[in-house]
């Protein structure tokens, strides 16, 4: 079993944080140095928190 699938799939995730950061007009480069860590938890915080 190759490892790989799982840090592609972190990695896009950390891309899709990105740009719904932006949208909420928030910096997309924090959010995204901010997914690399907590990944899945980054995506609600974004989902849950409001637009600025």
């Amino acid at each position: 079993m190759d490892g790989n699938g799982y840090f592609v799939g972190w990695g896009t995730l950390t891309l899709i944080n990105a740009g719904l950061a932006q949208a909420k007009n928030r910096s997309g480069l924090n959010w995204f140095l901010l997914s690399i860590i907590l990944g899945p938890v980054a995506t609600f915080l974004l989902v849950i928190m409001e637009k600025k």
